[in-house]
């Protein structure tokens, strides 16, 4: 068997019995990222040079005992959002083509400090800003179970990368589904912690108040042992929470015995695929079979999720984008008159169209006159479902349904349709806003063999009840390995 066919963990335990090296990994990684890198294109970077170096430095660290973690040796890839010291990091834009940032990110460090061996960094949408990874200034990057449909976003390059078996696993950031919804798309298995759990030190921001660093993956197994390496409490972030309980490995059990599961039939009715229905159905019936008290209820307030979303992020995106000017770092026009024109211009060339009409959203919402109008009842409204959730958990140990209404769109399909684009994050918006945990793993395949994604939402700090009932779920079927993988 291929080694990066292998489990994140299983891989990493194959390297510590000294069965295979973690230079091998490393050379393995490579060779599949050339072999498919033409086909999905989930990589803007590539260290070819640092990535053998590391493996041999990361082999000798865990001979003498140095390195001891499940994730030692693997293989990783890293979003472009995430800050690598002395590796290009673009966040996907012309605006910061030659950025090269001096410090890494706090959930970076974290893996390195394990000894994990980073390959390089993945496509996205740019600045976060999509849903497709259609908006990338470096090209699309392409599902790997259906080259002619979308991988999602704005993670798409690392889940097309975990799912195309480029590298054992990979880090993404989720705003408002942005690693939820590639895995859905990809097959994969993606988590987006609790607010707060994952430093954001070094994640270039999109929305401050929502963005959060999570996990991707082939099994829940791997998301958790992840997870539990990332996590740390990080005095550079104002927002990072301390927390006592960080072993998620120890949910790994497969009893749902007396758990009680909701499913909002908000999340069932108009706009949602038939086929997408009945996997989700079929997966809490699973979990019924298995034990688990599963009724539906409702989840109100489901409606005012989008719009609340996108005046929030949009404003938060307008003023951390405020610093791209063309003065301190990145992109400046070559030709311009005076300051005011070069930031214009610098501006104008340098962002992509999907990331100028979200600074013109934010900047109009947080504009006078309009403020209280919008900005000021999306906060209202934030808040108000914050509390519906509150509620539902008082009955529910955790919340399941779809991750995406749809299995992955054709490509082009939402790039020139924007509403449409921003409605399909209909089920994963109100768990940035509320700060919720939620995982999405694979759940079955639609008539095209594009897989469907489900989603489990866990209450604030409940990462562990989430994790336990998709692990119980993941254990009655099998991982289905993407075609291309295969090859």
């Amino acid at each position: 068997m291929k080694l990066l066919a292998l489990t994140a963990v299983g891989l990493g335990k194959k390297i510590k019995a000294g069965e295979v090296s973690a230079e091998e990994a490393a050379k393995e990684a490579l060779e599949a990222i050339k072999a498919r890198e033409s086909q999905v294109h989930s990589f803007v970077t590539i260290d070819e040079e640092g990535i053998v170096k590391r493996a041999r430095e990361v082999q000798k660290g865990i001979l003498q005992g140095e390195y001891y973690s499940p994730l030692a040796g693997v293989p990783v890839a890293v979003k472009d959002n995430l800050c690598i010291q002395g590796l290009l990091t673009t966040c996907s834009s012309k605006m910061l083509y030659n950025f090269i940032p001096t410090y890494t990110a706090e959930a970076v460090r974290n893996l390195e400090k394990a000894g994990a061996v980073i390959v390089g960094k993945t496509n996205m949408d740019e600045f976060a800003m999509g849903s497709t990874t259609e908006t990338s200034a470096y090209g699309v990057t392409k599902n790997p179970w259906n080259t002619g449909h979308v991988p999602g976003g704005s993670s798409g390059g690392s889940c097309a990368a975990v799912a195309a078996e480029e590298v054992s696993y990979a880090l993404g950031s989720d705003t408002g589904g942005s690693i939820r919804q590639p895995s859905s798309f990809c097959g994969v298995t993606g988590i987006k912690p609790t607010y707060g759990t994952v430093s954001r030190y070094g994640l270039i921001a999109y929305g401050s108040s929502l963005d959060q660093v999570g996990p991707i993956a082939k099994d829940v197994s791997d998301c958790a042992a992840i997870l539990e390496t990332i996590t740390s409490y990080d005095k550079k972030d104002s927002t990072s929470i301390e927390r006592k309980e960080k072993d998620f490995t120890s949910a790994l059990v497969e009893d749902v015995s007396g758990m009680k599961i909701g499913i909002p039939r908000d999340y069932l009715g108009a706009g949602l695929e038939p086929q997408v229905k009945d996997a989700v159905l079929a997966a809490a019936k699973k979990l019924e079979e298995q034990g688990a008290v599963v009724e539906e209820f409702d989840l109100s307030l489901v409606e005012y999720a989008i719009p609340a979303y996108y005046v929030i992020a949009a404003a938060e995106a307008s003023s951390n984008l405020e610093r791209f000017d063309g003065v301190k770092y990145g992109y400046r026009a070559k030709e311009y008159e005076g300051l005011h024109n070069m930031y214009k211009k610098s501006r104008s060339e340098g962002f992509g169209m999907e990331v100028k009409r979200r600074i013109m959203l934010g900047s109009f919402v947080l504009s006078s006159g309009y403020y209280d109008a919008y900005y000021l009842k999306a906060l209202r409204t934030k808040a108000l479902i914050k509390r519906a959730f509150d509620k539902a958990f008082e009955r529910y140990d955790v919340i399941l349904g779809p991750t995406a209404p749809t299995t992955a769109p054709k490509l082009g399909e939402l790039l020139n349709d924007p509403l449409k684009m921003y409605l399909g994050d209909v089920y994963t918006v109100s768990v940035n806003l509320a700060g919720l945990p939620a995982i999405s793993l694979p759940c079955g395949l639609d008539k095209n063999g594009l897989p469907i994604g489900l989603q489990i939402i866990g209450d604030c700090f409940q990462e562990k009840k989430m994790i336990r009932a998709a692990f119980a779920y993941e254990q009655s079927r099998a991982y289905q390995r993407c075609p291309l993988a295969g090859k």
